[in-house]
């Protein structure tokens, strides 16, 4: 494998004069990665593409040779990247003043010509030390202050739980994680999660939908390329894997890669190296992978569409999120979710849902999942003028499933809903009516148990039903 690539900082030199740049560049080379410009136009293209710790530039550049205007452009163009790049001028002894300027605009120091290499060093070093504290401390501020990890992932049923508690496990670890579910399950919320709650959290998540990207350039997308490798390729470009460098790698719809891109990525979870498209360097990164596909990946690789090899690789630690169907009793939770959510979003108040649309909620399919839910509450929120949120707006398909009530036991409905009726009424009464012990008895969640007593009209029993765990027959 080959070294590890663009550890050092950067320091990237600006300077008209190619002598002074090979100056700067023989006395920081050792320490630095060091990138050269000879004008502002061409440092500010590199600020953009690159990542950079420092900046030393000459104020007196062309055009405006006997101004110091491309110069102090430079500093803004610095300063306005997150967090700053420090700047640190250059200029002549005569010119000590318009160093001074650039300075109270926001420079972070300057040397005079000629330059001393161990007075330069040690300013490159004090002002890269400060870029590194001040972007650590913006990503700590960040993960601190964002609602991030597996608080997002809501619900409390137990086939989300049990997914939940896997993925907890290994969020701390650095194992390769395949998250198998339907689409609209939230498996790249799950893959974010993993990452928030791992040591990685600080560097980047980097998430890319193979299905998404044209079978000609995913390649390029993944690995990069160089300058000339194909047209169009007027520069250097990095892949998302080296954007991924020291943090973790989301691979959204693994299963569309094609079986070149397929061997490729074998490779690249074998030896975590590989070359831009193009390229002949071996670049090595150290990342986490997950990826995720809502395809069997089994049947893919015995219907030959995946490799096997690569399945094996990518299949250490397989979690699958539950469709919304398997967790019914997390409906009503997460439509207030989403309504709160929403209301917040359009300038509205937070809306209650009637008891007749949880229902509706509830018994619906929901073929898109958790996303499909998200986008129908945003719907009612934005077109209901109400405090509350019915039936007005529901789509008729969704109408249809509601149950008629019904107790004639000679209908599948009638029979299903007397025998829900006896077994929650002899939950009740062998638990005292302790509704949690009741739910506890009958596998199910407290807030699903509710809507089952309202729903079935079960009697409340004079008041003796009770909220709290514990003893039967305690107050």
């Amino acid at each position: 494998m080959g070294e590890r690539q663009e550890k050092k900082a950067t320091v990237l030199v600006i300077d008209d004069d190619a002598g002074v740049r090979r100056g700067l560049y023989w006395a920081l080379g050792e320490t630095y990665r060091v990138l050269e410009a000879s004008a502002r136009a061409q440092a500010c293209e590199i600020l953009q593409r690159e990542r950079v710790d420092v900046v030393l530039s000459d104020l007196r550049l062309p055009p405006a040779v006997d101004e110091i205007s491309e110069g102090l452009a430079i500093v803004e163009a610095a300063r306005s990247q997150r967090p700053p790049v420090p700047v640190i001028v250059i200029t002549a002894s005569e010119s000590k003043q318009a160093a001074l300027e650039a300075v109270r605009r926001g420079a972070y120091g300057f040397f005079e010509k000629p330059f001393n290499p161990e007075e330069i060093l040690h300013l490159v070093h004090q002002a890269a030390r400060l870029r590194a504290l001040e972007e650590e401390n913006l990503r700590l501020r960040k993960l601190v202050s964002a609602d991030t990890g597996f608080s997002h992932l809501l619900g409390s049923s137990a086939a989300l739980e049990k997914t939940l508690k896997q993925a907890r496990a290994v969020a701390t670890t650095t194992a390769t994680v395949l998250i198998t579910g339907e689409n609209g399950t939230g498996k790249e919320m799950l893959a974010r999660a993993i990452h928030e709650e791992s040591q990685r959290a600080i560097a980047p998540f980097i998430a890319v939908s193979c299905a998404a990207l044209p079978e000609t350039l995913i390649e390029s997308e993944l690995f990069g390329h160089e300058k000339g490798s194909f047209t169009n390729a007027t520069q250097m470009r990095k892949g998302r894997f080296e954007l991924a460098d020291g943090g973790t790698l989301f691979l959204d719809e693994i299963s569309e890669l094609t079986q070149a891109v397929q061997v490729k990525l074998l490779r690249v979870l074998q030896e975590r190296a590989f070359e831009r498209v193009g390229g002949t360097k071996t670049i090595s990164v150290d990342i986490r992978l997950i990826a995720a596909s809502n395809r069997d990946l089994e049947q893919e690789v015995e219907a030959g569409r995946f490799r096997r090899d690569l399945f094996y690789r990518l299949n250490v630690v397989p979690l699958n999120l539950p469709n919304l169907r398997e967790r019914q009793e997390d409906i009503p939770l997460l439509a207030a979710h989403f309504a709160a959510k929403v209301a917040e979003k359009h300038g509205r108040n937070t809306p209650e849902l009637e008891p007749a649309l949880i229902e509706a909620l509830v018994e619906y399919e929901w073929p898109g999942n958790v996303r499909e839910l998200e986008n129908l509450i945003e719907r009612l929120v934005v077109l209901t003028s109400g405090e509350t949120l019915g039936l007005e707006f529901l789509p008729e398909k969704m109408l249809h499933t509601l149950p008629e009530a019904t107790a004639d036991e000679s209908t599948l409905d009638g029979a299903v809903h007397a025998l829900k009726r006896r077994m929650i009424t002899s939950a009740l009464q062998a638990e005292g009516y302790n509704k949690v012990a009741a739910a506890r008895r009958l596998s199910i969640s407290r807030s699903y148990l509710h809507r089952l007593i309202n729903d079935l009209d079960i009697e409340e029993q004079g008041g003796r039903m009770k909220e709290e765990g514990g003893k039967r027959g305690n107050g």
